[in-house]
């Protein structure tokens, strides 16, 4: 509750009868339920709107994995250049060959792990004097 332990609160209490008064202590006391009572109201209106207008995907959402706690960028990092290399070379065209990967032979030196190689076949030459094909999307 906020970080205030039965202590606490007991504290809180006391300075608020001496500095209150017994006479107003009443009248703030069903002002702050008030207010309490409202703020609940609102977190729950607020709660099935947001039902409403999501629909049923709300209930399947995995809100632990959403938690930005449990971020590593370490962890981030490393599935993002080991993740599918395959991806990242995709072919110009459907007819050009795949990349080849295969796992070098040797750890490397600052992180012991070992990383994958990969070997682009080439495709075919130029003829002397023919023009490089033009990429709309690369320029």
């Amino acid at each position: 509750m906020l970080g205030i332990n039965g202590l606490e609160l007991v504290v809180l209490a006391i300075i608020a009868v001496v500095v209150l008064g017994p006479e107003r202590l009443p009248e703030y006391a069903a002002q702050l339920a008030r207010l309490v009572k409202g703020l609940r109201r609102m977190a729950t209106g607020a709660r099935e709107q947001l039902r409403e207008e999501v629909g049923p995907e709300l209930d399947e959402v995995d809100w632990r994995k959403l938690d930005p706690r449990q971020y590593d960028p370490r962890r981030i990092i490393k599935e993002a250049l080991l993740d599918d290399i395959e991806d990242v070379f995709k072919p110009v065209s459907p007819n050009a060959p795949k990349p080849v990967v295969t796992a070098a032979a040797a750890p490397t030196a600052a992180t012991g792990a070992t990383r994958p190689t990969v070997s682009v076949p080439l495709g075919p030459r130029l003829e002397a004097g023919q023009a490089a094909p033009y990429d709309r999307e690369a320029t």
